[in-house]
């Protein structure tokens, strides 16, 4: 069974590393290890979700500790006050060393404007290491947005096909290693970090974009 810590705890709010493989939430009655699930028989508490990471990618994930809090957390998101930060792997060398993907996402019968930030932080010719920003929230923004300029997360199975690329990876390559916002009970700015996966660490070679 997967573990994950704790990262930031305080009477409102509780922020949890996830790790790759587990469910954010449970989907069905069938699901009993979810992150939710294992925070709530942990720590005996009653969370309350305030968004969501795929079941692929590790990180931070905050949870509300009342309903109160979790209506706040949630409008901090929709009103884009929240600062996220990812740390990606990518298939090839991306060219631009920042760039911005902005374009419609369908989700359902609808289409919502997505917009992702990223710069390089290092690059080979089979791979690029990335810092992303999504500075909307859509479903499987980062994954979609990546595979449409042809650099899909290595690890990709569900928007790419693995086998059309060089690299492979047990686990989709993709970490929320950053949080920044204002806590909305105390109004303490709170920027919070998770420890970046051994995965990805090892793409890692400094902080100087080759």
């Amino acid at each position: 069974m997967l573990n994950c810590k704790i990262i930031y705890e305080d009477r409102w709010l509780l922020v949890a590393d996830k790790p790759s493989g587990m469910l954010t939430l449970p989907f069905s009655c069938e699901d009993k290890n979810s992150l939710l699930q294992l925070l709530e028989k942990k720590g005996n508490l009653n969370l309350f979700p305030c968004h969501r990471l795929d079941k692929e990618t590790s990180g931070l994930v905050i949870f509300a500790k009342d309903k109160t809090t979790q209506k706040k957390i949630m409008d901090l998101f929709r009103r884009r006050k929240i600062k996220k930060k990812y740390i990606g792997v990518v298939q090839g060398w991306v060219e631009k060393k920042r760039g911005r993907i902005k374009n419609y996402l369908f989700t359902g019968l609808s289409r919502r404007l997505a917009i992702t930030d990223y710069r390089v932080i290092w690059r080979e010719p089979e791979y690029s290491l990335l810092e992303i920003e999504p500075l909307t929230g859509r479903k499987n923004q980062i994954r979609i947005h990546f595979k449409q300029i042809g650099h899909p997360v290595v690890g990709e199975r569900r928007f790419a096909y693995a086998k059309d690329y060089p690299l492979t990876a047990r686990r989709l390559l993709l970490h929320a290693l950053e949080l920044e916002f204002e806590h909305p009970e105390n109004g303490k700015r709170l920027k919070l970090s998770s420890p970046l996966p051994q995965e990805i660490k090892i793409f890692w070679r400094r902080e100087e974009v080759r």
